[in-house]
């Protein structure tokens, strides 16, 4: 978990090597998972206690989550209540000893939009119990500025509804977001394309957390390492101070004096 990388991503006081994170669903087969999760090296991997799918099949889903040597971000998915998000975290952190969780509580079933109305008391309920909470929210600014009174260090907004694959569906938002709150944001839900992910890093968002994406392409290997070169890339770039787009054209090559070909011609 921890580097000497001088960027690296710290969330809660600890440090992250990557600044991806993969979830653990609906992968074809477990072998594939394995062989993601190796070809990103992301920094966590998310896993609810409520699993289905293939995935599980075969090997222990558990013990294969251990083999793997990557830290488990428990979540909360599936929960609709306060009080159900905050049994579930408790029992996460029995079952995978952390006190980090991604929190989600699911205001809507269509759209699985976050509960902004009760995910701000979960979240306070569950800091005062001693958690690293990871919110799962919208990009609304009013909400992640609440998250972030009530103790959370870290934030996770949205790009578009979970699965979606669309990338950032309210740009303005998102980038307002980033430049009103001084705190690490993941961006979580809606990137469907490597693209999308090397966007949100360029603005200035700190890591992403994919599932669909990589888990639903046709080889999500090859996509694991897309993305995983797309937030490196993403994040340079907003280290590097991008220019800054211009109406007119202007030469990148400068002319001094007179032109050769003047001269030319005049011979």
């Amino acid at each position: 978990m921890t580097t000497n990388n001088d960027d690296a991503l710290m969330l809660y006081g600890q440090r992250f090597d990557s600044r991806l994170l993969l979830g653990t669903a609906r992968y074809p087969s477990p072998a594939a998972l394995q062989a993601a999760v190796q070809r990103a090296r992301p920094a966590m991997l998310t896993a609810a206690l409520r699993r289905q799918g293939s995935v599980e099949q075969g090997k222990s889903f558990w013990a294969m989550l251990k083999e793997l040597q990557v830290p488990v971000l428990p979540n909360t998915a599936g929960c609709h209540g306060v009080q159900e998000a905050i049994t579930t975290s408790h029992m996460a952190r029995e079952v995978f000893d952390t006190p980090w969780i991604k929190l989600e509580v699911i205001g809507d079933d269509y759209t699985l939009q976050p509960d902004t109305l009760n995910l701000v008391q979960a979240a306070e309920q569950l800091i005062r119990d001693g958690f690293y909470v990871l919110p799962y929210c919208t990009e609304d600014l009013v909400l992640c500025q609440r998250l972030v009174d009530v103790g959370c260090q870290a934030i996770m907004p949205w790009a578009a509804p979970i699965g979606t694959g669309r990338g950032p569906a309210n740009p303005y938002a998102m980038q307002t977001l980033r430049q009103r709150l001084d705190v690490p944001m993941l961006v979580d839900a809606g990137l469907g394309l490597p693209s999308h992910a090397c966007q949100v890093m360029e603005w200035g968002f700190d890591g992403v957390l994919l599932n669909t994406a990589v888990a639903q392409a046709t080889d999500p290997v090859l996509m694991a390492g897309g993305f995983a070169g797309a937030v490196a890339a993403g994040r340079a770039a907003y280290l590097a101070g991008a220019m800054q787009p211009r109406e007119s054209a202007q030469p990148s090559t400068p002319v001094l004096g007179t032109p050769f070909w003047h001269h030319a011609q005049e011979a």
